[in-house]
């Protein structure tokens, strides 16, 4: 584990983005305040909100639901108390993760105790963790603020959805050891990569000579500004890019018999991010037949390409790839194999091909089909 020092906590509270960074740097927040305690608080002494979680080795679900928590108006600036002790858990404004209870009611975020099976809902199924049960009840409050619009503006229940598939659910399925695919097949190679991996971490080795309480909690600051960061991250590219890049491959995919009869290949006008909205907006606006390429322009080459379309949004498979005779050849081979001029290159997996302008990509999808 690398050092767990202030500056790193506060340079990150230093770069949230606005508006969001006004939530997390209400006052007394700018520095966490993280600590444990074993003896009870009274009501006089107490000055701020209070969100309890668990001592002891942290995971991912609770650093950053206690992150999340942190960045409505209810529990702005909340001081984090790490403990188990039952009577101390019970003074507290909100408890994440400990307590054997889940009753928003009263902000009680729990997941372990036996017959507890809540999902997000929405058509998602994963068993919810401490994280994904304080975004259910904040998540839309977040994602308004950062749009600055009221709860109830459709976007927001469009971002509230997406940022949980794309983000939160996969931190819920980890928590709870929900395999990502249904298969008794080993995998074929390992991922310690993902973010639950890198909380899991942040808490202290079994060498450091520092194994104090005073040490554990600022390790869990260090994991909840990490998956905070990543968080917002997630939110601000949803808000910023994913939500607009949305209207636009939908005005593509309505003007798709403009550009072939077939109705299988789709023009980008504008260069975004369009896979994962196809895949949606194709399901939502019930297309068939769905698209087989997509062509859009290279702004750096000042180049067409011509794309085939996976099957899935995860998947290397192709819903049909460019042609076999035509992989791994350039320029003028390519041309003369292909019969259209100003092509370029065809990857080798024929999953994407170039050509000098739009007529010759067009050209070359609508040949594909036929091939």
């Amino acid at each position: 584990m690398f050092p767990v020092t202030k500056g790193l906590i506060r340079n990150f509270f230093n770069s949230l983005p606005l508006p969001l960074v006004a939530a997390a740097m209400a006052p007394s927040a700018a520095a966490v305040k993280v600590y444990s305690t074993t003896t009870p608080t009274s009501p006089s002494e107490v000055s701020v909100k209070r969100v309890g979680t668990h001592n002891g080795s942290f995971h991912c679900d609770e650093a950053l639901g206690c992150f999340m928590i942190r960045l409505s108006d209810k529990f702005s600036g909340a001081d984090i108390v790490r403990t188990r002790d039952p009577k101390i858990l019970e003074e507290l404004d909100a408890v994440l993760d400990v307590g054997g209870v889940y009753d928003p009611f009263h902000d009680r975020y729990d997941h372990h105790q036996k017959g507890f099976e809540e999902v997000f809902g929405d058509g998602f199924n994963t068993k919810l963790s401490s994280a994904g049960l304080v975004y259910k009840h904040f998540g839309k409050e977040i994602i308004a603020k950062e749009l600055n619009v009221d709860q109830d503006h459709p976007d927001v229940l469009r971002l509230f959805l997406a940022v949980y598939k794309s983000f939160m659910e996969a931190i819920d399925a980890v928590d709870n050891g929900i395999n990502q695919y249904d298969t008794d097949k080993p995998s074929r190679y390992v991922n310690n990569t993902h973010l639950s991996s890198r909380i899991g971490r942040l808490n202290l080795d079994w060498i450091d000579p520092d194994q104090s309480q005073e040490k554990e909690n600022e390790a869990f600051q260090l994991a909840m500004a990490l998956a905070g960061e990543e968080f917002l991250q997630s939110v601000r590219f949803h808000v910023r890019s994913w939500l607009p890049a949305r209207s636009i491959v939908m005005q593509c995919l309505e003007d798709r018999f403009k550009t072939d009869p077939s109705g299988e290949i789709m023009v980008l006008k504008k260069f975004c991010p369009w896979k994962l909205h196809l895949f949606e907006l194709e399901q939502e606006m019930k297309i068939q037949p769905l698209i087989k390429y997509v062509i859009y322009q290279d702004e750096r080459g000042k180049q067409w390409r011509v794309q085939a379309v996976a099957v899935a949004p995860d998947r290397f498979e192709n819903r049909k790839g460019l042609p076999e005779q035509w992989r791994g050849l350039r320029d003028e081979k390519l041309s003369e194999a292909a019969e259209i001029p100003g092509c370029v290159f065809v990857h080798m997996s024929g999953f994407i091909g170039g050509n000098q302008s739009y007529d010759g990509a067009l050209s070359m999808a609508r040949t594909a089909l036929t091939l």
